[in-house]
């Protein structure tokens, strides 16, 4: 392909999807997804498009429409990848970045996009529960086991999910 140079009267015409530099740079998003980055993006270029629609609630809360299937136009993907995508951004089972409200009989769901930086800082937890609690844990612990487990214990896969379950009795 032969792609022609940007001319200086070129330049205004384009508009782009932002993605904020946050996202990217700030720790409590790392374990974000760089699509469920760009798709945020995406839906936060739509809330404009809203508020030119109206779209906003009793409380002034603006809300978007966007369906599984446009997403999977958008971003060239599958209904999994976008169905992924969207529960990495939601607040029910992801990082809590968009609300969806359903809405029933065969209508799209109600998306509130939320404002990326303005998350509540969580309180740090009481030296003394931290203590507490790791206490219990131990005394869940069989009187024969330990935390460290030996190599021979994971070496197939039915000692691996035995090993994983222990583990998450702990939590």
């Amino acid at each position: 392909m032969n792609f022609e140079y940007i001319k200086t009267y070129d330049a205004e015409h384009f508009s782009f999807i932002r993605v904020p530099k946050l996202l990217v740079t700030d720790k409590l998003f790392e374990k974000l997804s760089a699509q469920a980055k760009f798709l945020y993006g995406i839906m936060l270029d739509r809330v404009s498009l809203s508020i030119q629609n109206g779209w906003v609630d009793e409380r002034g809360n603006v809300y978007i429409y966007y369906t599984l299937s446009e997403i999977q136009k958008a971003l060239c993907c599958g209904t999994g990848k976008a169905v992924s995508l969207m529960a990495e951004l939601d607040s029910k089972k992801g990082i809590g970045l968009i609300e969806r409200m359903k809405q029933g009989f065969g209508r799209p769901d109600i998306i509130y996009v939320k404002n990326f930086s303005t998350a509540a800082v969580p309180q740090a937890p009481d030296p003394h529960e931290e203590i507490q609690a790791s206490e219990d844990q131990k005394s869940r612990l069989p009187k024969n086991e330990s935390l460290d487990f030996q190599k021979s214990k994971v070496k197939t896969c039915e000692n691996r999910q035995l090993v994983i379950l222990r583990v998450l009795s702990l939590i």
